[in-house]
């Protein structure tokens, strides 16, 4: 359970980091405003995966 909480704190980062440098390019452009939304549904599925997994690490 610790490896897989440590594998999602990861994504979660290394996803953030995606979405800091796609946000600013995709509002310069008039494309992909769609891909954006479904990132963004992602970032907070994570955010929610971590919350749950973080009851059960101890």
């Amino acid at each position: 359970m610790n490896l897989l909480f440590q594998l999602t704190v990861f994504s979660f980062v290394a996803f953030s980091f995606l979405l800091v440098i796609g946000v600013p390019v995709v509002f310069a452009g008039n494309y992909g405003k769609s891909t954006l939304y479904t990132g963004i549904g992602f970032w907070f599925f994570l955010v929610f995966a971590i919350g749950i997994l973080n009851s059960f690490v101890v």
